[in-house]
């Protein structure tokens, strides 16, 4: 597959040029600054490096990967912006993918210390875990995001390596809320949702990312879709596979079938504000999603929209400059604080060279399950 080749070479020149060090969470002027592991986005570029390695059984893409993993047991050690809900990005794709590979007991270990992290974040009486911040702030309190269903994994990976089932309530605690919270009536979805830790109060969805508190933005409709399928995957809970079938066919009703999607659904803002990561999401679980789908009519209406997407991805997004760091141009990080706008960023490079990975060979080990 060319595009996998290309990535592969992609990665090959980003191994010589990042060292030790990590992509920042999205390109400026197409172009990664070098980070420390301190941000929410790190373990995407290990995660590729996992990838890469599963695909081609090259060690050099291990070796690098492994070494990540000591640092990522550093960062969790010296809890180094550990009071986040990312916790299950950061260490999913980082010691989990370590483990599922290479059965290093170190690296079990590193991850569990994380689950403990981020379980940790659960409210007891919201049954929520909370995003970001201090839990013990009030102005910071209550706060679950969509994006976490992608953070649950962890927890339900640490219930079947451990045994200990509590990781996995809690997990699924959680799901439970961002399904009856975050997902609206007709299926598009909010951000974010607050709650009242101390009653367990819902209280009111806004957005943070997208472009009104009640339009849809692109990419966490996507978050949902996958992490809804995921929690499924891992619980059996019928519900949740039901809901993100709804939020797919929301996604297939309104996505652009001739151009990049833009940020939120509803954006009216002009010049176009894109993010072909949120695409490169839905793909990756439209691979999966297929899978489960019962009804023929649907299953071949997400075949179609996987195929497009791949399409306009593959004419409009990817970069196919093997000089150039970054995989998939036109994403965008955060509109409302102006980051990372029509740029790279490394989730969307992670998430579309998973994709490939998938359907070149489905026997990969998913770091989700």
């Amino acid at each position: 597959m060319e595009s996998v080749d290309i990535i592969i070479k992609k990665i090959d020149k980003n191994i010589e040029e990042f060292g030790l060090k990590y992509p920042g969470s999205s390109s400026t002027n197409l172009k990664y600054p070098l980070v420390e592991n301190t941000e929410w986005t790190t373990s995407f570029w290990t995660g590729m490096l996992w990838l890469a390695y599963d695909l081609t059984k090259d060690e050099k893409y291990s070796s690098l990967a492994k070494k990540h993993s000591l640092d990522f047991e550093n960062r969790i050690d010296n809890e180094i912006e550990t009071d986040t809900h990312d916790l299950g990005f950061l260490y999913s794709l980082s010691c989990v993918a370590d483990y599922k590979i290479t059965k290093d007991s170190k690296a079990k270990e590193i991850a569990l210390k994380a689950a403990d992290k981020l379980v940790s974040r659960y409210s007891e009486k919201a049954e929520i875990i909370q995003a970001w911040g201090d839990l013990n702030n009030p102005k910071q309190q209550g706060r679950m995001i969509i994006d976490c269903n992608l953070n649950l994994p962890l927890l339900y990976w640490a219930s079947s390596v451990t045994g200990n089932d509590e990781y996995k309530e809690k997990a699924y605690k959680h799901a439970k809320k961002a399904q009856k919270y975050i997902v609206r009536d007709d299926y598009s979805t909010y951000h974010t949702y607050y709650f009242d830790v101390n009653t367990g109060e819902a209280k009111y969805g806004d957005t943070h990312q997208g472009y009104a508190d009640n339009s849809c933005w692109t990419r966490g409709q996507t978050w949902g879709i996958y992490g809804f399928l995921l929690s499924y995957i891992h619980t059996k809970d019928e519900s949740f596979l039901e809901t993100s079938i709804e939020l797919s066919k929301y996604f297939i009703k309104h996505m652009d079938k001739e151009d990049v999607l833009e940020f939120d659904f509803q954006s009216p803002l002009r010049p176009k504000i894109y993010d072909s990561s949120a695409m490169a999401i839905a793909l990756t679980a439209f691979v999966d999603l297929v899978e489960y789908i019962e009804d023929e009519k649907f299953k071949n209406e997400v075949l179609e929209a996987s195929n497009l997407i791949m399409k306009i991805l593959e004419e409009k997004a990817f970069d196919k400059d093997v000089d150039k760091e970054g995989v998939l141009r036109l994403s965008t990080y955060n509109y409302n604080e102006n980051l990372g706008i029509n740029e790279f960023n490394i989730w969307g490079d992670y998430y579309y060279f998973e994709a490939l990975c998938k359907m070149k060979n489905r026997d990969y080990k998913n770091y989700w399950l």
